[in-house]
């Protein structure tokens, strides 16, 4: 009665106001308290027969309401109303302090979902959001990142130009993905390196194989799987199908720079090591509850198996590897795992707003959180400095009396591949001149003793091949095979 009152005090047009105030602040109520789950009764204004509205009083709350009133009340514009919300939703997302939890708007999400359905264009590198940092956890095999020397742990700075320094991922993976035969130039920063390094790459279409087989000497297969998409089982059941034919006698699984994707599908690999009975991964929710996934009777790969993972072997390549690791003894190689041990699930908003939130941790077999841990393999095994040395701007032109570390690393690729570049201290000198005359003769180039364009594309293409040629995590794979036959 006493707000009836108040409303008689004023004039027919300041009611009216103050009651379409009213409607929209319980338009506000609808919009937060739907989702957590309290029951709102019908309204009616007008001449319409007022309902009774049963709101659960929320204190906490009263902060948030404080805070949108003085700013549509007393901001020196008219203010958007769905941007506050939107933003008052962005910001509790963001505040969980979380990676993999993430709010988009309708715009946002429309835009993200064209994305991903035209996903199969682009740079090919899967990223995420760390401390206010985009990174590179990995590129896809066989991508446009990958072949540029995108590599695992790489913060993305800028991209054409534009900082993206405190982005979501999602906002990040709008700007770099784009058409096939579009450039976009990355602004690229290593741990090693604090310099920042532009790579200009052409998007492609992104490889949708991710399984790879290759029958090495002695009858070792080795299978890289790159992600676990839809596919994935299928098509390693097809691999190995194809190496038992060759006569397969021991297995290497190449899990490295392999950023996970469908957890099914890396269950339904983990069955094929799993013995019967036992678990091959664990969900555990807040409330403690859990639920355990084990190995079911089927084909089983029984011949001797090694996994290599790497520092860009993430959430289902960690799945697998732990599930192997802890029930079948099969060795890991290579370096400690990226460490993501959370389950993602996505709620769409009736406006066509979308939030992602982690909803659950996933434990290995014997319970082992890995969560910004990683997995330590079995035997360590590094690859060499090489392997790490930075892009080349194909574009620059390097030549005798310059100075950077572009020239440092076409020192250091020069003398991994066995020319004699002199000092490897960034300074092109007449040695360095030399070794790239004799790197330009050996690869049919035009021998000018600069370094540019095909020359530098070549320069590190070969460090590549170098590189899958003498690795040193096979070789280790390898001998370890060799010595469980025995």
């Amino acid at each position: 009665m006493e707000e009836e009152k108040k409303i008689e005090d004023h004039s027919e047009e300041n009611s009216y106001i103050r009651i379409k105030k009213f409607k929209f602040i319980m338009l506000i109520f609808l919009l937060v308290f739907s989702t957590a789950g309290i029951t709102l009764a019908a309204l009616s204004f007008g001449d319409e027969k007022a309902a009774t509205v049963a709101i659960q009083e929320r204190k906490e709350f009263s902060k948030l309401y404080e805070a949108f009133d003085m700013l549509d009340e007393k901001y020196f514009e008219k203010v958007d109303h769905k941007k506050l919300i939107d933003g008052a939703i962005s910001g509790m997302v963001k505040a969980l302090d979380d990676p993999y939890s993430d709010y988009m708007t309708k715009e946002e999400n429309e835009k993200f979902q064209e994305s991903i359905a035209a996903s199969f264009q682009g740079i090919g590198a899967e990223i995420q959001e760390q401390n206010g940092d985009i990174v590179v956890v990995s590129p896809i095999k066989g991508s446009p990142a990958e072949k540029a020397g995108i590599k695992p742990n790489d913060k993305i700075i800028t991209v054409d130009d534009k900082n993206i320094q405190g982005m979501t991922a999602n906002e990040a993976v709008l700007l770099i993905r784009g058409e096939k035969g579009t450039n976009v130039t990355l602004g690229i920063q290593r741990p090693e390196n604090p310099e920042m390094i532009k790579m200009t790459i052409t998007r492609d279409d992104i490889p949708i194989n991710t399984v790879y087989a290759e029958m090495l000497d002695n009858g070792v297969a080795k299978i890289q799987i790159t992600t676990f998409s839809k596919h994935t089982y299928d098509d390693l059941a097809v691999a190995l199908k194809e190496m038992q034919s060759k006569g397969m006698k021991s297995l290497i699984v190449d899990l490295r720079r392999n950023p996970g994707g469908l957890l099914d599908q890396a269950i339904e690999i983990a069955n094929l090591f799993v013995p019967e009975g036992k678990n091959i991964v664990q969900v555990e929710y807040r409330d403690g509850t859990v639920e355990k996934t084990v190995a079911q009777s089927g084909k089983k790969i029984d011949v001797p198996t090694v996994v290599l993972i790497d520092k860009g072997s993430a959430s289902a390549s960690e799945i697998l590897a732990g599930a192997v690791s802890e029930t079948s003894n099969i060795p890991l190689i290579g370096e400690k795992s990226f460490g993501k041990g959370t389950v993602q699930t996505a709620n769409d908003f009736n406006d066509g707003s979308n939030v992602k939130y982690t909803m659950a941790k996933w434990l290995t077999p014997n319970g082992n959180w890995i969560h910004k841990k990683g997995i330590e393999p079995n035997y360590k095994v590094s690859l060499p400095e090489y392997a790490n040395v930075s892009y080349i701007d194909p574009d620059k032109k390097l030549h005798e009396s310059s100075a950077s570390n572009d020239v440092k690393s076409a020192e250091e690729m020069l003398n991994a591949l066995g020319y004699k570049p002199g000092k490897i201290d960034g300074f092109y000198d007449s040695e360095t001149e030399k070794a790239v005359k004799e790197f330009q003769n050996a690869e049919k180039l035009k021998k000018d003793g600069i370094l540019t364009g095909e020359t530098t594309i070549k320069l590190m293409n070969k460090l590549s091949e170098h590189i899958q040629k003498n690795d040193p995590q096979v070789k280790k794979a390898i001998e370890v095979l060799t010595k469980s036959k025995k």
